[in-house]
């Protein structure tokens, strides 16, 4: 089945315009496109945005692990670096300071039709990657490199099996999300 799935383009396509569409009507439903989550969430008053992200982050490791056990799935990891990882969180906050949303929620707000996420979220987008585009030839020989740590994760960085790091990791999260709730967060 998945075979099939993989050969086949145009399907790939449509499933993922159906995961997207869902995607955003999640995070419509989760109100995180609306700006007083998200600041609320910058003040540290409404927890709504963690909520949902370790939410996402937990299905999202669990699944896919599960799908690589099961010989459904293979993970690529991409190489990373502390310069990479610097930039984008730079560049990921700058944006999110200025307008209050991310990608993702920009998409979102701008399918309920929000302006403000059309105008300035679209516009900065595009303003964001040409800057980047242009300034990528000197951050590729200078900041993106430093503290290169290649494709290692934390499962081949502690030598055991990712289960080893996912079932505690995952228990750490389901109680934190506890605590949220039990605190009113």
């Amino acid at each position: 089945m998945f075979s099939a799935l993989h050969a086949n383009k145009p399907a790939q396509l449509i499933l993922g315009l159906v995961i997207g569409f869902l995607f955003g009507f999640l995070l419509q439903k989760g109100n995180v496109t609306e700006y007083d989550v998200i600041v609320g969430q910058l003040l540290f008053r409404n927890f709504t945005v963690i909520k949902i992200m370790v939410t996402a982050m937990l299905t999202g490791m669990i699944g896919v692990h599960l799908l690589r056990s099961l010989g459904f799935a293979q993970l690529h990891p991409k190489p990373g670096s502390l310069g990479m990882t610097l930039v984008g969180g730079l560049i990921f906050g700058v944006g999110f300071a200025v307008l209050g949303y991310c990608p993702g929620t920009i998409a979102a707000a701008v399918a309920q039709g929000k302006m403000d996420a059309f105008v300035g979220g679209m516009s900065g987008i595009i303003f964001g990657a040409g800057l980047y585009a242009h300034s990528f030839p000197y951050l590729s020989r200078t900041i993106l490199p430093k503290g290169d740590f290649g494709t290692l994760t934390f499962p081949e960085l502690f030598r055991v099996t990712p289960w080893v790091v996912i079932l505690p990791l995952s228990a750490l999260l389901i109680g934190f999300l506890v605590w949220l709730e039990r605190a009113g967060l």
